[in-house]
């Protein structure tokens, strides 16, 4: 949070102190809802969370309003089998009542916020189905002043994410095999050690975690970027339009809000290797203009999300007070 906010303004929950807290966050998801509802926060009249799951579950003052920007209903009400049956391997019996207690109450803390932002309408729908509430939307912006527009000199496709079993890197390992592309992935995850297997012989490589120096160059010299998985938002498809790269996306969720098809890039439309496979066959990247690719980044950036944010917290506080 350095880059964010002075150290000093910086308050953490107990959790914190707790010995591997870094490595064994997943484990700790049962006491998360305790550290969040712990924190005084009697003396703030607005309170602003963003939060996947945890942090609408603050307790706000009765008069005070409480303004939640959520980035995902929380994964393991609709997508338990992929976000955490694959993970939880031999333990999941034990695992599985844990997640039904919190579930129970994720969907009692959803009643908490006076309003919520969605980060897209995929993100507005969700909440919609399974909390019950409308939601503006915001699109989180894209840091143009760090990422610039690159060379596009590789020859490789690019994907930088998390490795977790709903992004769906496997089938983007299997496709890029069929095609004779060189894959490399940029990131580290629970499923690693799945996708190290998967990737033996073919012609990915699993680059673990990249600092973000040398993503940037990773970035801007992709012959394409991949987001094979559905995504709640997924930011990558906008972080590669500012580095002046096209992608190709699983035509789903998040991306059909940041992707223009024939300017920024392409979709694939059934989640097996074979459909992303028959676009990367016939993908051309000298077909798409770096500086259209940047303009769509630029209608995400970081002074316009800000501003709307104020915009939104202040009708909101309009209508709390009536």
């Amino acid at each position: 949070m350095g880059d964010l906010f002075d150290a000093a303004r910086v308050r953490t929950s107990y959790l914190q102190h707790l010995p591997g807290h870094r490595r064994l966050f997943r484990a700790l998801a049962p006491l998360y809802p305790g550290a969040f509802a712990a924190f005084d926060l009697s003396a703030y009249d607005t309170v602003v969370s963003s939060t996947t799951a945890w942090a609408k579950g603050v307790r706000a003052r009765a008069d005070a309003v409480h303004v939640c920007y959520c980035h995902s209903v929380s994964r393991f009400l609709f997508d338990y089998d992929a976000y955490v049956g694959r993970l939880a391997g031999p333990f999941e019996p034990l695992v599985r009542p844990l997640v039904r207690r919190l579930a129970a109450w994720d969907l009692a803390a959803a009643r908490l916020p006076t309003a919520y932002i969605a980060n897209s309408r995929n993100s507005a729908q969700r909440i919609l189905q399974w909390y019950g509430r409308e939601a503006y939307v915001l699109h989180p912006p894209v840091d143009l002043d760090r990422i610039g527009v690159g060379p596009g000199l590789g020859d490789y496709a690019l994907i930088a994410s998390r490795l977790l079993p709903y992004k769906r890197i496997d089938l983007a390992i299997e496709a890029c095999r069929q095609v004779g592309l060189p894959l490399l992935v940029a990131g580290s995850g629970p499923a690693h050690e799945r996708l190290r297997r998967l990737a033996k012989g073919s012609t990915t490589t699993l680059l673990g975690y990249v600092p973000e120096g040398a993503l940037r160059e990773l970035l801007g010299n992709a012959r394409v970027v991949l987001l094979p998985g559905s995504e709640d938002y997924g930011l990558v498809p906008l972080e590669a339009a500012a580095a002046g790269r096209p992608v190709v996306a699983y035509g789903a969720g998040g991306a059909l809000e940041t992707v223009v098809p024939g300017v920024t890039g392409e979709f694939f439309h059934e989640p097996v290797p074979e459909s992303l496979a028959s676009v990367l066959r016939a993908f051309e990247p000298a077909r798409y203009d770096a500086a259209a690719l940047r303009a769509q980044a630029e209608r995400f950036s970081p002074q316009r999300f800000v501003e709307r944010l104020r915009e939104i917290v202040a009708e909101v506080r309009r209508k709390q007070r009536g």
